[in-house]
């Protein structure tokens, strides 16, 4: 199991090692090392599921290195390489911008199911450069840049595998190397999809059509798709086809949280039950904090979780209005979401270049100013690999007892934005936040209503999905208050990675 046995369980490893087998059924033996060829025919879609600290993301990242040990080129979605007719590659998915950063930060190289999707264009002097670094050219020579810029460019790759930041590292932008965006056409190999939970049956069947050898990671106590009629799609595949992991202890530290979560499957708890278990957390340890107040400090780069859309929509103007923000105009630092791109079809390639940049339908961005051109917004996407763009938005603010929201301005067609400072948990799935505020009075309503969802309470999958939000530490918040924000609304906390490229130009969408 190439040196996993000491940090591997007994599920994770029988897990591995069921994985290991499907995939030396395709060619790719991880024990040996060995790869031979794709073959024709040759298909294989299997699930890892279990919940939250069941060390998914672990065994995932363990595959990906091994995958990578053996050969298997990761196929990212800002660089593809030459095809040839013997290579093997892998792509790690996730549905959100978001869920792919928090692998990126555990070290997996993962991008959006959607950026798999298109591919781009690069400019043919600089495609050089690319070949290089990824192995298959020797190494060139361009005109303006310097040996030293090259060994940047070099360096930077050898440490992050990005190409785009390795360009960036030499001194290009990504309008000098990146010419466009084309929709993919032909399938690639193999593809680990993260928090599977989230994808409906058009996503799965996309996925089944690009990638003959599919892996799914998912958490079977989250919430279904919106827009799923049954269940998650890995709940759809044979017994032999679905590895389930259990909680692993060890590995996550006791922690609280967790704790909290795992408990709500026990089918005698009952809301103020659980509460009172809450409480008596929150005495032992700091990680989770009984709250009787919303902190609007945290709304700014952590919404708000709430049930109802109700309660979102008075949190939001709540946060704006302690904020002393105007009717008619956002405030630089407020938090947007994306709630999709409204363009007529003969903009697409314009549609292809923002949400290639990662502004796709439920993006969290913040609101950076206004554009060079009126109508225009400039944004950071919390997650994207390139972060900054700026695009023709049309704001929209919701109000109470309001059917219609308030618009304070808006292009004629672009990118949809609703206010990010509070959103539903459902929208909040694939995210992850080093502070969660929970708003519990919604998850009471829900408790009162005795509504059930695939056969357990709904208020117990809210709290899960709600509370396994949290990174590091759990606000239940308790009562309807807001505090006072201790200073205005800030944007210089969001500086570029190195692999941010700054856009030189207005990109309409």
């Amino acid at each position: 199991m190439s040196g996993t046995e000491l940090t591997y369980s007994p599920d994770q490893a029988e897990a591995h090692d069921r994985i290991s087998e499907a995939l030396r059924g395709v060619g790719v033996d991880l024990d040996e090392g060995t790869l031979t060829p794709p073959r024709e025919g040759k298909r294989a879609v299997m699930a890892v599921v279990g919940k939250a600290g069941s060390g998914k993301t672990l065994l995932l990242a363990a595959l990906t290195r091994a995958l990578e040990e053996a050969g298997v080129d990761i196929v990212s979605g800002d660089w593809e390489g030459r095809r040839r007719r013997d290579r093997r590659t892998l792509a790690i998915l996730a549905p959100t911008n978001k869920a792919a950063s928090v692998l990126r930060m555990r070290g997996v190289p993962a991008t959006t199911i959607h950026r798999i999707l298109y591919t781009p264009v690069y400019d043919p002097e600089y495609e050089k450069i690319a070949e290089w670094l990824a192995g298959n050219g020797a190494r060139p020579e361009i005109e303006g840049l310097t040996d030293h810029a090259l060994d940047r460019a070099l360096a930077f790759y050898e440490t992050h595998k990005s190409i785009p930041g390795a360009l960036a590292a030499a001194g290009l932008r990504g309008s000098d190397f990146i010419t466009g965006w084309t929709r993919r056409e032909e399938p690639l190999d193999i593809g680990l999809v993260d928090e599977a939970s989230m994808l409906d049956a058009q996503q799965f069947e996309d996925l089944q059509a690009i990638f003959p050898t599919l892996l799914l990671f998912g958490d079977p106590a989250q919430l279904p798709p919106v827009k799923s009629t049954g269940g998650m799609v890995f709940e759809s595949l044979p017994a032999p086809a679905r590895l389930e992991l259990s909680r692993i202890h060890r590995q996550d530290a006791d922690n609280p949280i967790l704790d909290l979560a795992h408990a709500l499957a026990d089918p005698a708890l009952e809301f103020h039950h659980f509460e009172r278990m809450i409480e008596d957390a929150a005495r032992r340890d700091d990680r989770v904090r009984w709250a009787e107040r919303v902190e609007v400090d945290l709304m700014a780069r952590s919404p708000v979780l709430v049930w109802r859309n109700a309660t979102r929509i008075r949190l939001i103007n709540a946060f704006r209005a302690v904020h002393d923000a105007p009717e008619t105009a956002l405030l630089e630092g407020e938090p947007l979401i994306c709630d999709g791109i409204e363009l007529p079809l003969k903009h697409r390639k314009k549609r292809l270049d923002v949400e290639a940049r990662g502004l796709i339908k439920g993006a969290q961005v913040i609101y950076l100013g206004p554009g060079k051109r009126a109508g225009f917004s400039r944004l950071h996407v919390i997650g994207a690999e390139d972060p900054r763009l700026s695009a023709a938005s049309i704001v929209k603010i919701e109000k109470p007892d309001e059917e219609e929201p308030f618009i304070p301005y808006a292009a004629n067609m672009g990118a949809v934005f609703l206010h990010g400072a509070a959103v539903t948990i459902h929208k909040a799935q694939g995210s992850q936040w080093r502070d969660v505020q929970v708003f519990a009075p919604d998850i009471h309503a829900a408790a009162r209503m005795g509504r059930s969802e695939a056969g357990q309470p709904l208020w117990k999958r809210l709290a899960y999905v709600a509370i396994t939000r949290a990174e590091e530490r759990l606000h239940w918040v308790v009562r309807n208050r807001l505090s006072k924000p201790s200073a205005p609304l800030r944007v210089d906390d969001l500086r570029a990675k190195p692999v941010a490229l700054e856009l030189d130009r207005e990109q309409e969408p």
